[in-house]
């Protein structure tokens, strides 16, 4: 600690930002903003007494122009253990996937132009008949995402004195604080909530639909996030079909893969099996349980589907195109269930077997070293899917005697960053998360945190 009279001399001394800025390599912009910030540290820090030396400024500026260089969006290792994690962009994509994304951000490509007649086509296409094809819907449309397919679809099939009737038990939040009563305010249409929290039936539909006139579709939506159990009923989607009033069904995570191939899905609604049951629009997320881009899927009867093309909200909430070219591509891969299974990786996540996670635990926990220990732990689907199932297997502890949240901190803070987890005092490194390739990767950052986090 130093007296204010032994700090006067050193804070006169700083240089001027231009000065420190101009022996700094890097455009000048980028120079001023580094040179600032590390004037300012280095003035704080001799304010609290601290004096960092005289080659610190310049360092510490040189290492502010590489942070500064340094992309916000970066390419992180999941270790946490959660597959559809929301906080590191959901689901990654197939190997397909991202070719798709290159080919069509290199150049122009055919987004809405028909290369058979040369005239303007539209950029659901390129989907269409895929997605025709895999769930057995007349129609389908794509947009940027799950929440705007079931605002799409509400305010295609209701709108401005019209009405949606909605179970109780299904005014959930999604998530975001992304609401369904807020969603068909939006829509323009009225609510009409029937039934309770835990118990609707048929008959509280029909009573609906009997006082009310005016009623524009039935919204059914699955509850992705949470489960109410015990005291509960609902009514399924094919009865609410056979009321003669459109249903829209929200089922939220998008499920192509069978529940034979991957019994976890069991507790998931597929997309053909509400298109079967005759439900107008089937909305759900690309980016979860599909195991593609972040995009929104309306599917169904052709005539309900045209009514939300051709809706003005249509084009402000439209798909990009490097989102289309991904999820395309997934989707081809689900013309091979077998293919899908190996190259999309949630659903390889979700298939992999004991054995594989065993022997990549090991492999991890070899490659760290002495700290790495393998233990059984539980890993979660995330991304509101499946809540209440746990995926057991091995993960690895980091067994030191280091505080877990500065071994966290410090993953994170390595190039490539690395999100584990904590559990019983110990930071996990889940393997189901990482890709053969990442193990490596993984093991030297954890390997490296460790030291930051002992120094």
């Amino acid at each position: 600690m130093g007296s204010g009279s032994d700090t006067e001399p050193l804070l006169r001394a700083l240089p001027a930002v231009h000065e420190l800025a101009a022996s700094l390599d890097a455009p000048r912009a980028l120079a001023v903003a580094a040179a600032r910030r590390a004037i300012d540290e280095h003035r704080a820090a001799l304010l609290e007494g601290t004096d960092p030396g005289p080659h610190a400024l310049t360092t510490r500026a040189q290492e502010l122009v590489a942070e500064l260089q340094r992309p916000s969006l970066r390419r992180v290792l999941n270790a946490s253990g959660v597959i559809v994690h929301t906080n590191l962009g959901r689901s990654p994509l197939a190997d397909g996937a991202r070719e798709a994304v290159t080919r069509a951000a290199t150049g122009y490509c055919n987004l809405e132009l028909d290369l058979d007649s040369g005239e303007r086509g539209h950029r659901h296409a390129h989907v269409e008949a895929l997605l025709r094809e895999l769930t057995g819907a007349e129609a389908a449309i794509v947009v940027n995402n799950g929440a705007a397919a079931v605002l799409l679809a509400a305010a295609a099939l209701t709108g401005p004195g019209r009405a949606i009737v909605v179970s109780r038990g299904h005014l959930v939040e999604i998530g975001g604080g992304f609401r369904i009563p807020d969603v068909i305010a939006q829509s323009g249409a009225r609510l009409i909530e029937v039934g309770t929290t835990n118990r609707t039936r048929l008959r509280d539909y029909e009573l609906a639909l009997g006082s009310e006139t005016a009623v524009g579709a039935i919204l059914r939506v699955h509850q992705s996030n949470f489960r109410t159990v015990g005291f509960v009923e609902e009514v399924s989607v094919d009865a609410l079909c056979a009321l003669g009033v459109p249903v829209i069904d929200d089922v939220g995570s998008g499920v192509l893969a069978s529940a034979d191939a991957i019994p976890a899905l069991r507790d998931e609604p597929s997309l053909s099996r509400s298109v079967a049951a005759g439900a107008a629009l089937v909305c759900c997320s690309g980016d979860k349980l599909l195991g593609g881009p972040q995009a929104g899927l309306i599917l169904g009867t052709q005539a309900a589907v045209e009514a939300a093309r051709v809706h003005p909200l249509a084009r402000a909430l439209r798909i990009d195109k490097l989102s289309l070219a991904a999820l395309e591509a997934t989707l081809i891969l689900y013309r091979d269930p077998a293919l899908a299974l190996r190259e999309i990786p949630v659903l390889a996540m979700l298939a992999a077997s004991a054995g594989m996670l065993e022997e990549r635990a090991h492999r991890l926990a070899q490659a760290i070293g002495s700290a790495g220990v393998v233990v059984r732990s539980a890993a979660k689907v995330g991304g509101g899917a499946l809540p209440l199932l746990e995926l057991e297997g091995p993960a690895v502890a980091l067994a030191v005697d280091v505080d877990p949240v500065a071994i966290a901190r410090a993953l994170r803070a390595g190039d490539p960053p690395v999100v584990g987890r904590i559990n019983d005092g110990l930071v996990l490194l889940d393997p189901r998360t990482l890709a053969d390739e990442e193990l490596e990767l993984a093991a030297a950052a954890a390997r490296a945190a460790l030291e930051r986090a002992r120094a």
